[in-house]
């Protein structure tokens, strides 16, 4: 029953973590797993590679991934990121930065854009009818722009799923509660009859 209540647990906080970020753009939802083995029940979550909805912003530089893949992202600790959050901004010295100062990568290191730049579908920065950078992106992947891709999490849906991970949890509590209950009434009984 503990192992029952670990998984119901594990699931409750997956939704909790998929409903938190609902509203955050490129959030890929989690999926919790419950397996029976010789050990019990075993938990595990994986990553719902599914589209989110695109949401048209008409910012140039809001960028909407296609497919599979992401952008790679250098943050200020100089680790290189992939994500699927496209809202970028060009700085003063051109380069497009995300909400937290990371700077998105072309093929030759940070990516630089003169102000009326565009970027079509394959990554190609274009300005004044001339390619002058590409963006650094996965085989197969393209791109729309002035659009941003939501997050893949149906609220509805998630809300359903704390709800049924709520009853699990719950019914396994009771469920060890009666069987406590039990044991006791046993050892009392037992106690009674060597007196």
């Amino acid at each position: 029953m503990a192992t029952a209540m670990h998984a119901a647990k594990a699931r409750l906080d997956v939704c909790a973590s998929n409903l938190a970020n609902v509203s955050t753009d490129g959030f890929r939802r989690r999926v919790a797993h419950a397996a029976l083995t010789a050990r019990g029940l075993v938990t595990s979550n994986s990553v719902d590679t599914a589209q989110g909805p695109l949401r048209h912003t008409g910012r140039p530089f809001d960028l909407a991934v296609a497919g599979t893949g992401g952008f790679f992202v250098r943050g200020r600790d100089g680790r290189v990121v992939e994500t699927r959050s496209g809202s970028f901004e060009r700085d003063p010295s051109g380069r497009l930065t995300d909400e937290r100062d990371g700077v998105l990568l072309g093929m030759r290191g940070p990516l630089v854009v003169a102000a009326g730049a565009t970027i079509d579908s394959r990554g190609l920065v274009r300005d004044a009818g001339s390619v002058t950078g590409a963006l650094r992106l996965e085989p197969r992947t393209s791109l729309q722009s002035g659009f941003l891709e939501a997050a893949n999490v149906d609220a509805v849906h998630e809300m359903v799923d704390v709800l049924e991970a709520q009853r699990a949890f719950e019914t396994a509590q009771k469920t060890l509660s009666a069987i406590d209950e039990a044991r006791q009434k046993d050892v009392n009984d037992v106690v009674r009859v060597k007196s």
